[in-house]
């Protein structure tokens, strides 16, 4: 392109360059990660009722194999470990991304494991990520 005047290329700043596609990236980071955030709370929130009604209430045909509640149950424990994988994941994307410290990254998995956690943390880390981008942006 020319700039019209001078019939030469137009500048473009190296930074600006650079800045927009992290951004965006980041942005994406940040979106996934709250996405999962919440789909690893409820998971987990599920499989806490569930151990509740197995081991605290010992409500007949949690602990009987073969029993449909049996199976849900183990339906339950098994998707949660996927998704917290899952999390786990767009939590190093999310971490790496934003070139957070090693014990946000820690915070950040531990989150996914401690009921309702996720949710309050999530709210928090996502607000400084996006105040983080816009800063950069």
């Amino acid at each position: 392109m020319t700039d019209g005047m001078t019939g030469g290329p137009e500048q473009v700043s190296t930074t600006e360059t650079t800045t927009k596609p992290w951004v965006k990236r980041a942005r994406g980071a940040a979106q996934r990660y709250r996405v999962l955030a919440w789909i690893t709370g409820t998971m987990l929130l599920l499989l806490c009722v569930e151990m509740i009604l197995k081991y605290v209430l010992q409500l007949p045909g949690f602990n009987v194999d073969g029993d449909p509640r049996s199976e849900a149950a183990r339906i339950i424990a098994m998707v949660h470990g996927w998704v917290y994988v899952i999390y786990l994941v767009t939590c190093f994307d999310l971490w790496s991304t934003m070139r957070w410290r090693l014990g946000r990254l820690v915070t950040l998995a531990l989150a996914g494991v401690v009921p309702v956690m996720s949710f309050v943390l999530e709210r928090k880390v996502h607000r400084e990520a996006l105040a983080a981008i816009d800063a950069r942006a």
